[in-house]
């Protein structure tokens, strides 16, 4: 009978000290559950689509050949991405006057027509020091594989004088495919 007694005060010993790990795995349990509520919900929160990632289907998305008579050198480069982004490129020995970047925009579909800016930075090819930027303010209609737009350029020398040149020729563009 003795046997019995202390078979049951270690039963009820073993339980009292198993309460506090009993507790400590409840509450691991639950941290671990809130923790992948939380990262869950963070996860979700990073597919939302934001407006620029909409323009995909529009018609602007993808490579251009651009002629601008406006440009020292006419012939350009046009990428325009479904992210809202853009680039332009034209060969540097374009301007015998001044190296200039590529030129790195944005832009976004506004009714049936497309609108939006590119900046490219400019050096002196004598001395090698920046000279200004040109910022290039766009408005272009596609129609399938070509595009006509209009420009309005504002030109910034390293002072940050603004001149703005008037309005020129449209530009035209015709769209890179694959063979």
């Amino acid at each position: 009978m003795g046997s019995f007694f202390a078979l049951r005060e270690t039963v009820v010993l073993l339980r009292t000290l198993d309460r506090p790990q009993r507790a400590a795995r409840g509450t691991r349990m639950k941290v671990a559950t809130l923790s992948l509520i939380v990262f869950l919900l963070i996860a979700l929160a990073g597919c939302e689509t934001s407006p620029r990632k909409a323009a995909t289907s529009a018609p602007i998305v993808g490579t251009w050949i651009v002629r601008d008579p406006m440009a020292p050198f006419p012939y350009h480069m046009y990428v325009f991405n479904a992210d809202g982004t853009m680039q332009q490129a034209n060969p540097d020995a374009g301007d015998p006057h001044s190296s200039d970047s590529d030129g790195k925009g944005v832009w976004e579909v506004r009714e049936d027509r497309v609108v939006g800016r590119w900046v490219e930075i400019t050096a002196d090819r004598v001395t090698h020091k920046y000279s200004g930027r040109t910022e290039i303010s766009f408005e272009i209609r596609v129609s399938g594989d070509s595009l006509t737009g209009t420009e309005t350029v504002k030109l910034y020398d390293a002072d940050e004088k603004l001149t703005e040149l008037p309005a020129g020729p449209a530009f035209q563009g015709k769209r890179v495919t694959v063979p």
